[in-house]
C-alpha cells in the first residue's frame, strides 16, 4: 500500500486555518472582505476578550439563501470566480473560498442569513462539524458569530498575545478597511464600549478624522495622479505630522490593503528631504488599475501582491507627491494647547462639523486671494485667521461682525461668501468643505515664485537662531539649515554638471585602498566620474586624483571625495542618481555655517532672501524644519492678550 493518502475536507480546513486564521484579527478580515463583496453599506463588529470569546459581524448585504450557505461552508466554494480567466480579472477581495471552511474549522460558528426575499437561514457548525441547519428570520444581510476561538487548538490559543494586543490588531484591520471604503459605514465595539465608527458618507477626510483624529485630518493634503494604467488619489499628511515606523502609511490596490516595499519608498522618495531621518509619513493612497496588472493569488493572507509595470506605478506615485507639496507652504506652527480643543468640542454639539467649517473658511480665503499682492494676502490671511480663532465657536456669527468690519476695506467678499455657507448650519455637510480643499490645488496652475512670505529681521539668538517678523507675526529660522539647503540645491545641480568646471591640481591626492575596496572601485569607476570624482590607477591598491570639479567644498575636497568612494564601497551596487544626490547633501553640510556664529545685519538679510528664492524652502536635507512661525495671535495668546 502507498504511503501517499488524501486528506479529508476536515484536516484540510485545519490546516488551512493555520495560514488564513492567525488571530481573531484575521478572522474579522475574512468577514469584512465578504461583508463587502456582499455590496454592504454599514458593518458592525462586536467582539468580548479581544476576540478569543466573542466576534460578532452584522451586514445589510445581500444575503445568502439556504442552498449557497451549505455550499460555502466548503473548501474552495466560491461566487467569485468560475474558471482560470476570472483569475486574472479579481475585483473583489475575496474569491478563493477558505475563510469560512477554515474559521469554522477552529471555533464555534453561527451564521443567520437572508436574501430579503423569503425566509432566512440558520447554521450552527463546531469545530469543522455540522451541527444544525433550519429557517429563521428574514431581515436582510448577514449575521455571523464566532466563539471559543481556537478552543480545539490548543498551541494556537497559547501563544495569543494579551486583550490590548489582539484588540490592536483588531482595530487596525477595521482602520483600514474604513480608509479603503469610505463608503461603508463601520462600528466596532469592545467589550460594549464603542472603539471605531464611521458614517460611510464616502468622504476619505471623514474616515481619516475618526481614525488619527480630527488634528490629524486637518494637518492633510490632497494627491491626484494619473497615468494610462494608473489613477493615484488619497491624502498625505504634512511633514511635521510623522511617525516612528511605516505603520501609518496605508496602500489600497483596487480596494485592498496591501503591503508593497517598493511603493513604501516611493512614498518615501516623494517626501524626499521633508522628512527627518527614520520617521514615517502618515498616508492613504487609493491606486486603481486594471485587475490584469495585478496577481493577489501569492500571499495565504492576500497581504502582498505582484504588480506589472511596478516602475511607472512608483515614479507615478513619488511624481504626485512631489507635485503636491509644491503648491503648499510647509512652515510649521506651535502645537496648539489641548485645552484650547477641549473647550472648541465643549461648546458645539458637533465638533467634526465646527472644526471642518472653519478649514471650509480658511480655504475659501486662499481661493479669494488669487489676485491681491503676497503682503496684502498675509495681511488678510493674519487678521481673518486670528480673528476667526479667537471665537472658538464659528456657528456664533454676531462674533464674526468684529472680523467683517476688520477687512471689510481689504477684502468684503471673503466673508460674503461665507456668511452664505455658515447661514444655514443644518444643511453643512462634510463634502463640501472637503471638495474646495481639492479646488484649491486644481486652481493653483502656476507654482509661487517665493513660496515662503518676505521676511524682516530682528536679530539672532545664540549665535544659532534668526528672528524675523513681517505682518504674519514672528518666525525663527535655523541659520545652518537654511544654509545647507541653499547648497544642497546649489550642489544638487552641479553635481550633475561635472565636466563644466574642472579644477586641475599642482600635486596629486592619493589614495589607498584594501584589494577587497579596489576590486569595488575598478567596477564602478564611470560612476564615480558622473560625480566629479576621477580615480586614476597608480599601481598596486592606489589610485590618484589629478583634476576634481571646482564648486567641491574649498579646503575640503580630498575628505569629500574619500567619502563619495566610502559611500561607492558600502553600497557595492551604486545607483548614480542617488549617488548624486547623497553627495550634494554630504557636501552642502560641510560648508554650511555652524551654530554659535554670529553673523552681520547684510549676512542676515542675503540669507534670507536667498532662502525666500529657494525650491523647497521649508527643510534642510535632513528633514529637519527650517523655520518655524508664531503668529500674532499665538502670541497675544501667550501672553494672555486674548482668551
Amino acid at each position: 500500500m502507498g504511503k501517499i493518502i488524501k486528506l479529508d475536507e476536515h484536516l484540510s480546513n485545519k490546516i488551512a486555518a493555520g495560514e488564513v486564521v492567525e488571530r481573531p484579527a484575521s478572522v474579522i478580515k475574512e468577514l469584512v472582505e465578504n461583508a463587502i463583496d456582499a455590496n454592504s453599506t454599514r458593518i458592525e463588529v462586536e467582539i468580548e476578550d479581544g476576540g478569543l470569546s466573542l466576534i460578532r459581524l452584522t451586514d445589510n448585504g445581500e444575503g445568502m439563501d439556504r442552498e449557497d450557505c451549505e455550499l460555502a461552508f466548503h473548501r474552495h466554494a466560491t461566487s467569485k470566480i468560475k474558471n482560470e480567466h476570472d483569475l486574472f480579472h479579481i475585483r473583489t477581495l475575496g474569491f478563493r473560498g477558505e475563510a469560512l471552511p477554515s474559521i469554522a474549522s477552529v471555533s464555534k460558528l453561527e451564521l443567520k442569513t437572508s436574501t430579503g426575499d423569503g425566509p432566512g437561514t440558520y447554521v450552527l457548525i463546531q469545530g469543522g462539524t455540522w451541527k444544525e441547519v433550519k429557517t429563521t428570520s428574514s431581515r436582510k444581510g448577514t449575521e455571523i458569530t464566532v466563539t471559543n476561538l481556537f478552543y480545539n487548538t490548543p498551541a494556537r490559543l497559547k501563544y495569543m498575545k494579551t486583550v490590548q494586543t489582539e484588540l490592536g490588531n483588531i482595530t487596525d484591520v477595521l482602520n483600514r478597511q474604513a480608509l479603503a471604503h469610505p463608503e461603508v459605514a463601520f462600528r466596532l465595539v469592545h467589550n460594549g464600549k464603542r472603539v471605531l465608527q464611521t458614517n460611510g458618507s464616502g468622504d476619505l477626510l471623514q474616515v481619516i478624522a475618526a481614525v488619527y483624529g480630527i488634528s490629524t485630518a486637518k494637518q492633510m493634503i490632497s494627491i491626484s495622479g494619473r497615468s494610462l494604467d494608473f489613477e493615484v488619489d488619497g491624502f498625505l499628511g504634512k511633514p511635521e505630522i510623522t511617525r516612528a515606523s511605516r505603520q501609518y502609511i496605508s496602500i489600497f490596490i483596487n480596494g485592498r490593503y496591501l503591503k508593497n516595499y517598493p511603493i513604501f519608498k516611493a512614498i518615501q522618495a516623494g517626501y524626499h528631504t521633508l522628512l527627518p531621518i527614520g520617521r514615517y509619513p502618515i498616508a492613504v493612497l487609493n491606486i486603481n488599475m486594471d485587475p490584469t496588472l495585478i496577481d493577489v493569488n501569492v500571499h495565504p493572507s492576500k497581504l502582498e501582491a505582484r504588480l506589472s509595470k511596478e516602475e511607472e506605478l512608483t515614479a507615478l506615485i513619488e511624481d504626485s507627491i512631489k507635485a503636491a507639496f509644491k503648491k503648499i507652504q510647509l512652515i510649521p506652527e506651535p502645537v496648539k494647547p489641548r485645552e484650547e480643543i477641549k473647550k472648541i468640542a465643549a461648546n458645539s454639539q458637533k465638533p467634526e462639523q465646527q472644526s471642518i467649517q472653519f478649514q471650509h473658511l480658511f480655504n475659501r480665503i486662499n481661493n479669494e486671494e488669487q489676485d491681491t499682492t503676497a503682503e496684502k494676502k498675509g495681511l488678510v490671511r493674519s487678521i481673518l485667521f486670528n480673528e476667526a480663532k479667537k471665537d472658538n465657536d464659528l456657528r456664533d456669527l454676531q462674533d464674526l461682525e468684529k472680523v467683517k468690519s476688520t477687512s471689510s476695506k481689504t477684502e468684503p467678499e471673503v466673508f460674503e461668501e461665507y456668511d452664505e455657507q455658515a447661514g444655514d448650519e443644518q444643511d453643512t455637510t462634510y463634502e463640501e468643505p472637503i471638495q474646495y480643499a481639492e479646488d484649491i490645488h486644481e486652481k493653483e496652475e502656476e507654482e509661487p515664485k517665493h513660496r515662503i512670505p518676505p521676511l524682516y529681521p530682528i536679530g539672532q539668538m545664540h549665535g544659532t537662531y534668526i528672528l524675523a517678523q513681517n505682518e504674519n507675526g514672528l518666525y525663527i529660522i535655523d541659520q545652518h539649515a537654511a544654509q545647507e539647503r541653499l547648497k544642497y540645491e546649489y550642489y544638487r545641480e552641479k553635481v550633475g554638471q561635472v565636466h563644466a568646471e574642472v579644477q586641475e591640481l599642482l600635486v596629486p591626492l592619493t589614495f589607498e585602498f584594501s584589494k577587497a575596496e579596489a576590486a569595488i572601485i575598478e567596477e564602478h569607476l564611470e560612476q564615480l566620474k558622473s560625480v566629479g570624482v576621477f580615480l586614476e590607477p597608480f599601481g598596486g591598491n592606489t589610485y590618484i586624483v589629478r583634476s576634481h570639479p571646482q564648486w567641491f567644498p574649498r579646503g575640503q575636497e580630498k575628505e569629500t571625495i574619500e567619502e563619495m568612494i566610502e559611500q561607492v564601497i558600502a553600497a557595492k551596487k551604486v545607483d548614480v542618481k542617488k549617488m548624486r544626490e547623497e553627495a550634494a547633501i554630504m557636501m552642502s553640510c560641510k560648508g554650511s555655517i555652524k551654530a554659535n556664529r554670529y553673523l552681520r545685519d547684510d549676512e542676515i538679510f542675503s540669507l534670507l532672501e536667498s532662502l525666500r528664492k529657494a525650491i523647497d524652502p521649508f527643510t534642510c536635507p535632513h528633514g529637519r524644519p527650517i523655520l518655524i512661525h508664531f503668529s500674532t495671535y499665538d502670541m497675544e495668546k501667550l501672553f494672555k492678550r486674548v482668551m
